[in-house]
């Protein structure tokens, strides 16, 4: 239509015509639609989501402003604009040769601006996801029981990281990266790094084990082989410990699936085993009575079930009398106190009502033929070595 265009004046006129339409849109109309579009998206967003990535959100906005990426694309319109222009005014000239000549400059110039435009809006999207998810976990998280700040965490880093892949091999489908090389040399360089970091990929995958078989969580009580503490923190790699001496262990995730785990504070309570003795001529039913009830008594032991003491078996100086109690909700403070509180009320009770707690005892006999019976064997032993002074008168 532009090439039929014969007269010059008319030709000037629709090239001034072209002009000021170019101007009018790309300066007045052009401005104006972005910054409505701009408005009208980031109202839906945040009805889409609802409060969820503002952090991610914010730091987009640190890293690229508002007004800069409102300024960039104006530009990028305009520049779109002015060279459609140019392309009419051309063809209105009938310099077609310049536009053929220029066309495979600008449709590479325009499909490569495509794909960094499409890659930028991926990688965007994919990390204001990727806080969405970790928000959602958290909510859904809050809302069961059945998540663990642990399992909380893995969920979050795995979605993460897979929105994060997808949102990548994307980006290079784009950009037109073979994916099948890319993805043999991945699978080598998988073994390589496999047979080098046997040991990391051992406490990663015991990370994911731990995750779904649940031994323990963040700030129960456990002994794991021969370190016991509080748990502390739970990584993909690594289980942070405290123990009672203010040290700070940590154990590598292979270690802890290897090693018997005994988690004291899983069931919300625990039993305490203490052992007395009282001599053979004691009556160890008494004994077993006045022992329970001290132990009834203090105030950090359980009254349910109920403490009882039973005789457990005779001793090389004593009758051994078992006490069980149990302590709720289990602590090293409650076990260290009561056990303390229960040594010095039974020793209490015990001399009160004539109980004696005897201390270890050893019988000497002696063969015919020694010495007699109240000569030490210190001075038999000197008088047989000679001793002028232990020598019979």
């Amino acid at each position: 239509m532009l090439g039929s265009v014969a007269s010059t004046e008319a030709r000037v006129a629709v090239t001034a015509g072209i002009l000021l339409a170019t101007l009018a849109v790309g300066w007045l109309l052009l401005p104006r639609a972005v910054r409505t579009g701009e408005r009208v998206t980031t109202r839906w967003l945040e009805r889409f989501l609802d409060g969820r990535g503002e952090s991610s959100l914010e730091t987009m906005r640190e890293a690229l402003p508002t007004s800069f990426a409102l300024r960039l694309l104006v530009g990028l319109f305009q520049l779109a604009l002015f060279a459609l222009a140019a392309v009419a005014i051309l063809a209105l000239w009938g310099q077609f040769a310049v536009v053929v000549a220029v066309l495979p400059v600008a449709e590479n110039a325009l499909t490569i601006g495509a794909r960094a435009f499409l890659s930028a809006m991926l990688l965007g999207t994919a990390y204001v996801a990727s806080d969405v998810l970790d928000e959602y976990v958290e909510d859904l998280s809050a809302d069961s029981d059945r998540i663990t700040a642990h399992q909380e965490q893995l969920l979050s880093r795995i979605m993460q990281v897979g929105v994060l892949v997808i949102a990548g091999v994307t980006v290079l489908g784009i950009w037109g990266v073979n994916l099948g090389g890319l993805l043999v040399g991945a699978g080598f360089l998988g073994i390589v790094l496999g047979m080098a970091a046997r040991q990391t990929l051992g406490s990663l995958i015991a990370g994911f084990v731990l995750m779904f078989a649940r031994p323990f969580e963040i700030g129960d009580w456990v002994e794991i082989g021969d370190e016991e503490g509080f748990v502390t923190e739970i990584t993909i790699m690594n289980t942070h410990m405290g123990n009672f001496d203010g040290e700070y262990v940590v154990v590598p995730n292979d270690l802890v699936t290897n090693q018997a785990i005994t988690n004291r504070s899983r069931e919300g309570r625990l039993r305490i085993h203490m052992e007395v003795g009282i001599g053979y001529d004691d009556d160890p039913d008494e004994a077993s009575e006045i022992a329970e009830e001290v132990l009834t008594e203090i105030e950090t032991i359980a009254n349910n079930p109920k403490p009882y003491v039973i005789p457990s078996g005779f001793g090389d100086s004593a009758i051994l009398l078992d006490l069980r109690f149990w302590i709720e909700p289990p602590t090293p403070q409650a076990r260290w106190r009561s056990k303390a509180t229960a040594v010095g009320l039974i020793q209490d009770r015990f001399a009160d009502a004539g109980i004696s707690i005897p201390y270890p005892q050893r019988t000497v006999s002696y063969p015919p033929g020694t010495p007699e019976t109240g000569e030490t064997v210190e001075r038999a032993a000197r008088r047989n070595d000679g001793h002028p002074s232990d020598r019979p008168t």
